[in-house]
């Protein structure tokens, strides 16, 4: 399986609303992202970094590949799942999409490069 779904560590809930904690441990890096209906984000992987997104809002389907093995999967508003280091994966935003992203190494290495390495299709 190359897409995890993964839940939330805690979700309390009462008469004022919702908390949700995605996770207590872990990641170092953490990113809010909007994407606009109908664009396509990714086309790359991460040699060293665990990748994990919780869905705001929104919908999106994401294409995942590692060794020749491919996964799809639809994810909306509430889901949170995970791609480990070396998965292709490429977002389709079908809605209006607010994501947290979490990294638990970071992107940019001390050396100034980035844990972000394009996909090139090869014929």
């Amino acid at each position: 399986m190359l897409i995890t779904r993964l839940t939330p560590d805690f979700v309390f809930e009462d008469d004022r609303g919702v908390l949700t904690q995605l996770v207590s441990d872990g990641y170092r890096q953490v990113n809010v992202v909007f994407s606009k209906q109908g664009t396509v984000r990714g086309g790359h992987y991460h040699k060293e970094n665990v990748e994990a997104f919780y869905v705001i809002s929104g919908e999106l389907t994401v294409e995942a590949s590692l060794d020749g093995e491919k996964q799809s999967e639809r994810f909306s508003a509430g889901d949170m799942f995970l791609l480990s280091p070396g998965t292709v994966h490429s977002m389709t935003y079908i809605k209006d999409t607010f994501l947290v992203v979490m990294y638990d190494k970071g992107v940019e290495n001390p050396d100034g490069t980035k844990d972000i390495i394009p996909f090139v299709k090869e014929d």
